[in-house]
């Protein structure tokens, strides 16, 4: 047994946990909602089981050190990392708000971050490191900003909810935001899976999947009748929700989940994670950088992003303790915070090229 068959049953858990958490969420069943919080707990152990692993299997490859040997050197240890982070954040709030409804929408961000790494194609192998990430600094840098990026996920989950529970008239702003929001995280995943079904065969390197491949089957299809089809099929998808988005809302509000307790959650998630993101993703990446290409800051685009982030999670803070804002406002910048992450983690690896491009997908 490895790390990799470990990870395989982690895997398998967390996607059966956010199917069951979405049943308990429909059907308000005790039972239902204790299975699907033990499947989550044994998805988390067999994962922490297999970090540990894998960190000894890059020891004993490397021969560099315990520091410098964490799995978090490319983009599919640190997903797997992010994972295990958002999880362990989401435990904690469960059994401390003693509320399992939050796993229907929290778990869905892990599925999402795990089929991410089966659709995509990335390598799953155990590389060397280049020199520019052999320092002791990785660990600190790499570990502290998934941490933060965990906590950001969670918030985004909260405030997704709390949109979801205050807003009432469809053509209100905040209503419209959550609806797009949420039904564009469906779209792009199915059109994802759509494109792995479709063009899998053709592959011959894992980038190539994302960088040449990424919504040729739907939105960018060169057959112009399928492509209209496609915009055709997300718009309808996206009117269904404004449309019946009150349905949702009435599910969640059964679970007696109040608007503070979600606006709380948000928050206290922001306000760990900000600090965590502040010193480690953007001061001891400053330091590291320094070290490895003799340059604190080079406006390289990752840093650019992480910058983005900071100012959008910066001024969430801001808005809510110097300015007093409260409800839909500081909610709708907690989504856009994560947004970001998403993209300063993952579309700028995918994307953009830099002194980053080691987290690609090579």
């Amino acid at each position: 047994m490895d790390s990799s068959f470990l990870f395989g049953i982690s895997t398998m858990a967390y996607i059966l946990a956010m199917i069951i958490y979405i049943t308990y969420l429909a059907f308000k069943k005790t039972q239902i909602g204790i299975t699907a919080t033990t499947i989550t707990i044994v998805g988390f152990v067999s994962q922490t089981l297999a970090i540990i692993m894998r960190w000894k299997e890059f020891y004993d490859l490397s021969q560099m050190g315990f520091l410098r040997s964490a799995p978090l050197t490319n983009l599919y240890e640190s997903l797997i990392f992010f994972v295990w982070c958002l999880i362990l954040a989401y435990l904690i709030v469960e059994f401390r708000f003693k509320n399992r409804s939050f796993g229907a929408f929290v778990t869905p961000v892990a599925g999402l971050a795990l089929a991410f790494i089966d659709i995509s194609g990335m390598t799953k192998e155990i590389q060397p490191l280049v020199p520019a990430l052999q320092s002791n600094w990785l660990l600190a840098h790499v570990m502290m900003s998934f941490i933060a990026y965990a906590t950001f996920a969670l918030s985004f989950s909260t405030a997704l909810m709390y949109l979801i529970l205050t807003t009432e008239r469809k053509n209100e702003g905040a209503y419209i935001f959550w609806t797009v929001t949420a039904g564009i995280f469906v779209i792009v995943l199915l059109a994802m899976g759509i494109d792995f079904l479709a063009f899998k065969v053709t592959v011959k390197r894992p980038e190539e999947f994302i960088k040449s491949f990424l919504f040729k089957a739907s939105f960018l299809n060169p057959s112009t009748v399928v492509k209209m089809l496609s915009w055709t099929v997300a718009s309808a998808m996206l009117f269904a929700l404004w449309k019946y988005g009150s349905v949702l809302k009435r599910v969640i509000r059964a679970f007696n989940i109040s608007d503070e307790i979600l606006d709380e959650i948000t928050y206290k998630s922001i306000a760990v994670g900000f600090p965590v993101f502040t010193l480690g993703g953007l001061i001891f990446g400053a330091i590291w950088a320094d070290q490895a290409w003799g340059v604190y800051w080079s406006w390289d685009p990752k840093e650019t992003w992480s910058l983005i982030t900071w100012f959008v999670y910066a001024f969430y803070l801001h808005s809510r303790m110097i300015r007093g804002w409260r409800g839909k406002k500081v909610a709708i910048v907690a989504v856009i915070g994560f947004v970001a992450v998403i993209f300063t983690y993952i579309g700028v690896n995918l994307l953009l090229s830099g002194l980053h491009a080691y987290g690609g997908l090579e």
